[in-house]
């Protein structure tokens, strides 16, 4: 004979779903919350340049990884227009940056992909266009 009513049984195996349910959603609330995501960028996403900027910077949320953290900047023609020397700044380990070449006018696309300080990837792209 069962001692435990059918009732109490569903109820016991509802509870334990939803006490799984919100464990997810606060372990995954965590997660999102540990990733670096950039701040702003000079140049702005989707700015329009009088002058070609010397270089790229993105200012990160939170420390990144100088290992681990890549940048590049290609033109429309999906050609390499920086000068190969990305890095995380040694002043401020929440700026990724990169010297370019002299940019003519046209469309640049920047490429960017960190590690923050406890190993969460984030990874993105904008563009922006000289005059």
């Amino acid at each position: 004979m069962d001692t435990v009513p059918r009732r109490a049984r569903t109820h016991a195996a509802t509870l334990a779903r939803r006490l799984a349910l919100l464990a997810a959603v606060l372990l995954g609330a965590g997660e999102a919350a540990a990733h670096a995501f950039p701040d702003h960028s000079e140049p702005r996403v989707g700015a329009t340049l009088d002058r070609a900027p010397g270089g790229v910077r993105i200012w990160f949320d939170g420390e990144i990884e100088p290992i681990f953290s890549t940048i590049r900047v290609e033109n429309d023609l999906k050609q390499r227009v920086d000068k190969g020397d990305a890095r995380v700044n040694p002043q401020d380990n929440r700026v990724l940056e990169v010297t370019v070449m002299t940019l003519p006018a046209g469309k640049y696309r920047v490429y960017w992909s960190v590690i923050s300080r406890d190993g969460h990837r984030t990874e993105g792209d904008f563009r922006f266009h000289v005059k």
